[in-house]
């Protein structure tokens, strides 16, 4: 059982919060020199037009493949509009977009191929991002341009295909995602804006030592809402940092995921999260500022530190999927500011969930989860429902000063609940 963590501890900001040293590489926001990276290779010098109207997507990917067969270099998108479809990195190859440019995605499906991918926790044939990067080590996307995902034409979709089916999936509504990193370690992606994508912003899948460093990532939540653009998904991750950034998107901002189903986690695909750390970030409008789930099966070692609200649905946001076996431990969510609807949320997560009989189904669990340093605005601090299908215990609620309309808070809903220093409403607990 984790102990309440003792000040000078608490000033110890390299450890996770079961105890074990954090890896230096966590205290490294040194931004990469993209002059470093090999001959730059501008758009606009090899063929492709400043022209927000054609679709450019083999002109683009010749660059990226005559770069990679010289040996590598830094794929340069100069100021103007470049459309395009799927784009694929290769080894050594990288990105920048300079002030002034737009990597802009095709409103065209066709223009992005269907293939083996990761979705929704499962791997299955979908269609490829703008950006997409497999099986390689040292990847970086820099720059203070954008990229755009020009996704009006697919949430319009969408919503179109919501209203004349209700039970319409993500699946069901054709749309790419802007970034993809498969397989891949020692990323980063830095100081660009990522913008109006079609689906999910930024995926992880299986990757490792990712950095997202002073990005600017966001998505409609008015008007025509961007349905599902979670700002980074990680899935099947260990070691990711995302430091500096700001986040406002209609769904999740950080969503830790990992696979879905009664046997989960006997699927080779699947896997757990681990070590990662958020810290240093602003969000504006977002579902959850951290949400583990709803494909999500083992998660360890989560850090969500120093950031500040505006208005965000839910910080903490722990989705229980009935029909998947889920453990979720040693996540520390600390130093947080502003204004939320919910704080905390435990509930059972059964949107598009399918039960089916296993004998030997494991009792899903959220353990060691400490929560301090909170001065906050709420509508409701403590939204939390039990379950038959999950247990929680060992929380802490340390050093926590917030008004809640709902006032809803009950230690005894979870074992072993620590309190120290709870004050809400001005009374203290």
């Amino acid at each position: 059982m984790l102990t309440t963590v003792s000040v000078s501890a608490r000033e110890k900001k390299d450890v996770w919060p079961d105890g074990t040293k954090m890896d230096p590489w966590f205290s490294n926001v040194t931004k990469v020199n993209t002059d470093t990276l090999g001959k730059r290779y501008i758009l606009t010098e090899h063929g492709v037009k400043s022209d927000s109207t054609i679709v450019q997507t083999q002109a683009i990917q010749a660059v990226i493949d005559k770069a990679s067969k010289a040996g590598g270099g830094v794929i340069v998108v100069p100021e103007g509009t470049y459309l395009s479809g799927a784009l694929f990195f290769k080894p050594k190859t990288h990105l920048l977009v300079e002030d002034g440019g737009k990597l802009k995605g095709s409103e065209r499906i066709a223009d992005f191929p269907i293939l083996e991918t990761r979705i929704e926790g499962q791997t299955c044939k979908y269609f490829a991002a703008l950006v997409n990067a497999d099986n390689l080590n040292g990847f970086t996307i820099a720059g203070h341009g954008t990229i755009d995902g020009n996704g009006y034409h697919y949430w319009q979709e969408f919503w179109i295909r919501r209203k004349w089916n209700p039970q319409c999936t993500n699946k069901d509504a054709q749309r790419p995602r802007l970034v993809y990193i498969s397989n891949c370690k020692n990323v980063t992606v830095q100081d660009v804006r990522l913008q109006n994508s079609p689906f999910w912003t930024n995926h992880l899948y299986r990757s490792d030592h990712v950095r997202f460093l002073d990005c600017h990532i966001y998505a409609p939540t008015k008007g025509v809402k961007a349905p599902s653009s979670d700002a980074i998904d990680i899935d099947v991750c260990h070691d990711v940092l995302v430091d500096g950034c700001y986040m406002s998107v209609n769904d999740d901002a950080i969503a830790i995921k990992g696979g879905k189903g009664t046997w989960a986690d006997k699927a080779p695909e699947n896997g757990p999260n681990k070590n990662i750390l958020i810290q240093n970030c602003r969000y504006g409008v977002v579902h959850g500022c951290l949400t583990l789930g709803s494909e999500s099966v083992y998660d360890r070692n989560i850090v969500l530190r120093n950031i500040d609200v505006d208005n965000a649905d839910r910080v903490l946001w722990l989705k229980m999927r009935p029909d998947t076996p889920q453990h979720y431990e040693y996540v520390t969510v600390e130093n947080i500011t502003g204004t939320t609807g919910s704080f905390l949320v435990i509930r059972p997560w059964t949107q598009f969930f399918k039960p089916e009989d296993r004998t030997d189904m494991p009792l899903s669990q959220c353990n060691n989860i400490v929560m301090r340093d909170i001065d906050m605005k709420c509508n409701n601090f403590f939204d939390v429902g039990t379950s038959d299908k999950y247990r929680l215990y060992d929380f802490t609620f340390e050093d926590i000063n917030v008004s809640d309309k709902r006032n809803a808070f009950d230690a005894k809903l979870i074992e072993k609940t620590k309190v120290k220093n709870l004050k809400i409403n001005g009374s203290s607990l």
